[in-house]
């Protein structure tokens, strides 16, 4: 087996940090639905297995990531007062599936955050369509 030398290890931070620095205000909202979901994943695999203690540490990861989302959401319009309230649920459904290991409660949790991220996507890349279409550069 082949370990990833340290130049490569620093290498790849230097990658992940420039992204986050030079991604667009909707590319990194991507990143947190996407963040959101892997530790949502990884909270599944953690009780599946009885880990109980992984499963709190993804869970609560997957929890600042939605207080996060539901922080800077703008209160504009009916929309965000409804995105608001989808945000509210999967985190309390992540709640009650930390406290009462609840399987069905983590996957509505998924299921809304996969919802968010699949149109959030759709939306940057209608974004990104126009504005090559415009010849603006990106």
């Amino acid at each position: 087996m082949k370990f990833p030398s340290v130049g490569t290890a620093q290498q790849q931070n230097v990658y992940k940090q420039n992204s986050f620095q030079t991604a667009s205000p909707g590319e990194l909202t991507l990143m947190l639905y996407n963040g959101c979901l892997k530790f949502i994943r990884l909270a599944e695999g953690a009780l599946e297995s009885r880990d109980y203690e992984a499963t709190n540490v993804n869970i609560t990861k997957a929890q600042k990531i939605i207080r996060e989302l539901m922080v800077t959401l703008r209160i504009e319009d009916e929309t965000t007062q409804q995105m608001l309230q989808l945000y509210d649920f999967a985190y309390d459904a992540l709640v009650r599936a930390n406290v009462h290991n609840d399987v069905k409660a983590l996957k509505e949790a998924k299921s809304i955050i996969n919802s968010f991220r699949d149109t959030w996507l759709e939306v940057i890349q209608i974004d990104r369509k126009h504005r090559f279409a415009s010849g603006a550069h990106v």
